[in-house]
């Protein structure tokens, strides 16, 4: 349904280096830098599977609240990896690795604060 999603972080340095670590367990990586110069108004950061930017965060205006992103994860292990980076990476813990089965019995998943408070969740559906 969606071709990509953004969103404005306060330090785009800081937010990049973060999406960097905890979006790679996950098969995400950078897949373009945009400049002020190139948009006309901000900078930006692309990231997604390689040729696909899908998420994007850049310093725009700042529209206040918070935004919640959950990306599919290929199974628990790769859900415990994205967390165990996000934290090292500076996020902060909205709920550690586990079943949520007031989703679904195999509803699998982890939430993580980024540097700006948007609620960051990887979710695997596969039973075990």
């Amino acid at each position: 349904m969606f071709d990509h999603v953004g969103f404005s972080v306060a330090d785009l340095s800081r937010s990049r280096a973060f999406y960097v670590a905890a979006l790679a367990p996950l098969g995400f990586s950078v897949v373009m830098d945009l400049t002020k110069e190139q948009t006309g108004g901000y900078a930006g950061t692309g990231f997604g599977p390689p040729g696909h930017p899908q998420l994007w965060i850049g310093n725009g205006p700042d529209r206040g609240g918070s935004t919640h992103i959950a990306f599919t994860a290929g199974s628990r292990a790769a859900v415990d990896a994205f967390y165990k980076a996000a934290m090292a990476a500076g996020g902060r813990d909205n709920g550690a690795p586990g079943l949520r089965p007031h989703y679904h019995a195999n509803y699998y998943g982890a939430f993580v604060f980024d540097p700006d408070g948007h609620n960051i969740e990887a979710v695997c559906h596969a039973p075990e």
